[in-house]
């Protein structure tokens, strides 16, 4: 059984004002050359087609005509879930019918575990899709009060679908969480991705997965493995933010045999622009060849540049952000930052909210936050930042 394990396709995504469509659309037509090349018996999408709960028109139409093409032009099948960033009532919609023609989107998650029978000449392979859900939808739609973490979440959706797992059959399950190798806490391998939780636990233990063949992986951006080489982040296949540079963007070729090992093949994607730094002197810049890579730069000059971002997009066309720190001003360290106050406006940005909070309340109050009221904060805060993911 040959399957393609994608992820994280933010359609629709939007960086420092710039829509990523067309870069987009160059890498996601490397991953239909290889379904038509290699026709592999499914394509796996681990959430997060689109970035945002109602998508611009331009991201609408670049899914159909991916899709499209892998089901009907290539009859290949599908096999996609909603993830954090997507609109699972809108995913659901008309899955019944397009089931017939080999597309399976699961938006919502289902209190009784269905998974996609797929067939080779070794028999059956169940693909179990687990769309992402919150705690609270978990805890509702199973009727258990104990359920209060992403932890306990997954947990539970797991033990339903071992009680109803063939032995006889191969079992891939594809999932969208952070999971980490004990549950333990993990920096996110990109600042593009937001939290699943606020003010609470978001990370989910890996050993749940260890009945599977193979765990098809979305929401980290950067590919890796967890805990086993079976268990896998495809990442995203375009740079989102300047924190995934390093990144080396790719989708995943497994094959399972006749027991259900995986032989995992890792292709890398070759995108239109790359996303990168530069740091120099407008002088040395000005000396660059012309490229049209989105760049996020930071002048050394000592002296005040009069219209830098416009001195910059005459080498650099693209160039998303244009900063001046002049050399010899030294910039602290996590470490000096976490011991300090982090007060700048990036680590502002980039803070806990309910931190935050919590540091302004005890400022104003002269007292520490009371837990009770850091509850009814964090719980208020989510509600408010679901809702406002769901309007944009």
């Amino acid at each position: 059984m040959k399957l393609i394990h994608t992820a994280d396709w933010h359609l629709g995504k939007l960086v420092q004002g710039v829509y990523m469509t067309e870069d987009q659309r160059h890498v996601l037509r490397q991953l239909v050359d290889t379904v038509e090349r290699e026709k592999p018996d499914a394509v796996i999408i681990a959430g997060d087609l689109y970035d945002r709960a109602v998508p611009p028109t331009e991201a609408v139409d670049l899914l159909d005509e991916l899709l499209e093409r892998i089901v009907i032009g290539l009859n290949t099948p599908v096999l996609a879930i909603s993830g954090n960033h997507d609109s699972p009532d809108r995913l659901n919609f008309g899955t019944r019918i397009m089931e017939g023609r080999g597309l399976h989107l699961a938006g919502q998650l289902r209190a009784e575990p269905r998974p996609v029978v797929l067939r080779d000449e070794y028999g059956d392979v169940h693909v179990h899709l687990v769309p992402y859900a919150d705690p609270a939808q978990v805890r509702h739609l199973y009727g258990d009060e104990s359920i209060r973490s992403h932890d306990e979440a997954m947990r539970a959706i797991v033990t339903r679908i071992e009680a109803s797992m063939d032995p006889a059959a191969r079992h891939v399950l594809v999932g969208h969480a952070f999971v980490t190798p004990g549950g333990e806490p993990q920096d996110n391998t990109s600042d593009s991705e937001r939290p699943l939780s606020i003010g609470g636990a978001e990370h989910v233990r890996a050993e749940y997965f260890r009945p599977f063949h193979y765990t098809a992986l979305g929401h980290l951006h950067q590919a890796h493995y967890v805990l086993q080489d079976n268990i896998r982040y495809a990442g995203s296949p375009l740079k989102y933010s300047i924190s995934e540079e390093s990144h080396r963007k790719c989708f995943y070729v497994v094959e399972l045999d006749a027991q259900g090992t995986a032989a995992i093949d890792r292709r890398e994607l070759v995108p239109l622009r790359d996303m990168r730094r530069i740091t120099g002197t407008i002088q040395d810049i000005e000396t660059h060849s012309v490229c049209d890579d989105y760049v996020f730069v930071t002048l050394t000059n000592d002296n005040p540049v009069l219209f830098p971002m416009e001195k910059v997009r005459a080498v650099y066309p693209n160039a998303l952000h244009v900063e001046r720190r002049p050399e010899g001003v030294r910039v602290r360290d996590a470490a000096e930052t976490a011991e300090g106050t982090g007060n700048t406006p990036e680590r502002r940005r980039e803070a806990d909210p309910v931190a935050l909070f919590a540091a302004f309340y005890e400022e104003v109050k002269g007292k520490p936050l009371e837990e009770e009221k850091r509850l009814l904060f964090a719980d208020t805060y989510g509600e408010v930042f679901k809702e406002e993911g769901d309007a944009v």
